[in-house]
């Protein structure tokens, strides 16, 4: 396989795997726990924050680098619509479930992130 496609191919892997699993759990997580808070979202992006300090403690190869952290982590992990939440929480008046979700996601966050590295 040529040296240029071999990359690519597997970002694509990875990114195929991470957006199903990300629609997968995150639909699992709206319908099991229906909240102000977005659950789903946060689980994910939480879970992600985990699996990425783990893969940066272990130094992973390149190839692991771009299918698990380019592919996988990239299409699992959703900074844009955990954003898009917390507008919505903002403009219907959800300011505590705003704060909570906040808090949360980056605390928790670079707190697993840190866990997932040291573990």
């Amino acid at each position: 396989m040529s040296t240029w496609l071999w990359p690519i191919c597997l970002v694509s892997i990875g990114g195929f795997l991470g957006a199903i699993s990300r629609y997968g759990l995150g639909t699992y997580m709206a319908r099991r726990f229906p909240s102000a808070i977005p659950y789903g979202t946060l689980t994910i992006n939480l879970l992600g924050c985990f699996l990425i300090g783990i893969l940066m403690r272990y130094h992973a190869f390149d190839d692991w680098k771009l299918l698990i952290g380019t592919g996988f982590m990239g299409a699992f992990t959703t900074f844009s619509t955990m954003n898009l939440e917390s507008v919505k929480q903002l403009r219907t008046g959800l300011w505590k479930a705003w704060m909570i979700y906040t808090m949360l996601s980056y605390t928790g966050g670079i707190l697993l992130t840190f866990i997932g590295y040291y573990i």
